[in-house]
């Protein structure tokens, strides 16, 4: 069973439309811009070819140049949704430049099969703008990225087919435009279509995932990673230092007389000195380092140094904190800190450093407050990193510092 070339691109048409209808519902409904921008495309594109296919030469000379324009319009709105999607603003310059193309192609070009390679060479310009945005906006969290860019390139590569094949191996063949090989391209847009609905809504399953993660591991009030997700990141990093055999060091804050100022200022005020806190810290820590905070006023940071660097560091923090300079209408507020800290060699267990930090913190504060106290002793635990590496040849086996 055969079809002819109007059928097969009635069908494209039919199903590009219930797809960008699909993409427009669930872009209204999640508010997600990017999909409306998708689903406008496929609707524009769709009804083009439709009214293209159906109309013929019957529609006019000047009405076939606009719906082909509109065609061509919808894969610059595919690459601009793409755009959208990772935050950029649209490149309407770029999305009328195709169309814009194809108008001075068709007033100059008379040859049916060269118009064709150059309208097959503008989506295929598309389909790689699409791609190269995907590539340059690649993120480590979203592992299946790769269909999202293979596909518009593997759409690209078969429309770029025609210019090979009517330009160079077939140039006179008028009968071109009805061959086999655009049979072959119509159905082609019918894999792409859906094809690209399915990256798009795998990007956008990838996405929300990634958002409901961060959500879980983020204080939303001062943007740093809470208990959960600063335990996490302090265990890859403890295992990744302890593997080259070099120390670490803990240290937790606590924001002095945090609770007088809460009752002095208010609950708002006091959230705006959790919130300069922990710009405070994020400041003065290396990229390396990391912070969160672990509940209330209390904050902590991991730093992969010997402990003398990082007393350095917390006395940094300290310096800066004490620094602010914070005045209300009621007053000045006090911004001081107490900080402990605590080091141990390669392989030793956050649980045991933070409370060794928790012991130094209380020290401090005992002490009276707003001042640095490091942990005199360490006690050392370092039972997961004995039993990891129990295994392994005595020569794969990195030895602890000594402490």
């Amino acid at each position: 069973m055969s079809f002819d070339t109007s059928t097969l691109y009635l069908f494209a048409t039919m199903v590009a439309g219930m797809l960008g209808a699909m993409l427009m519902f669930f872009g209204k409904q999640e508010n997600i811009p990017a999909l409306k921008w998708w689903g406008s495309a496929y609707l524009l594109g769709a009804a083009s070819v439709a009214l293209w296919t159906v109309g013929g030469s019957a529609l006019g000379a000047p009405l076939l140049l606009a719906l082909n324009a509109v065609a061509f319009a919808a894969c610059g709105i595919v690459w601009n949704a793409s755009r959208v999607f990772h935050g950029r603003k649209p490149n309407l310059l770029g999305l009328m430049l195709g169309p814009a193309a194809w108008i001075v192609a068709v007033t100059m070009v008379q040859n049916p099969a060269m118009r064709l390679t150059i309208g097959a060479a503008v989506v295929a310009i598309y389909a790689a703008l699409t791609a190269a945005e995907l590539w340059n906006e690649r993120r480590r969290s979203m592992q299946r990225r790769w269909p999202a860019i293979v596909v518009p390139v593997v759409h690209g590569c078969v429309l770029m087919l025609p210019i090979l094949i009517g330009d160079i191996v077939r140039p006179h063949d008028e009968h071109f435009a009805t061959s086999l090989w655009v049979k072959m391209f119509s159905i082609e847009l019918v894999l792409y279509a859906i094809g690209t609905v399915f990256v798009i809504f795998m990007m956008v399953s990838d996405r929300a995932v990634a958002v409901h993660k961060t959500a879980a591991s983020v204080d939303p009030l001062s943007g740093m990673l809470n208990r959960r997700g600063f335990t996490e990141a302090c265990t890859r990093v403890i295992e990744r230092e302890a593997n080259a055999g070099r120390p670490v060091t803990v240290m937790i804050f606590d924001i002095d007389h945090f609770k007088s100022i809460n009752d002095r200022f208010g609950h708002p005020a006091g959230d705006e000195i959790l919130k300069l806190f922990a710009t405070v810290v994020v400041s003065n820590l290396r990229i390396s380092d990391l912070s969160g905070r672990i509940g209330g006023e209390e904050f902590a940071a991991l730093l992969p140094c010997p402990l003398e660097e990082g007393v350095l560091v917390a006395e940094r923090v300290r310096e800066a904190f004490e620094a602010s300079g914070i005045v209300c209408e009621e007053g000045p507020v006090d911004t001081t800190v107490s900080i402990g800290v605590a080091g141990g060699p390669a392989g030793t267990e956050l649980e045991v450093l933070l409370a060794s930090a928790d012991t130094a913190l209380y020290q401090a504060k005992r002490s009276g407050r707003n001042r640095v106290e490091a942990a005199a002793e360490l006690p050392l635990s370092l039972e997961n990193w004995r039993r990891k590496t129990a295994g392994l040849p005595a020569s794969a086996r990195q030895k602890p510092l000594v402490a």
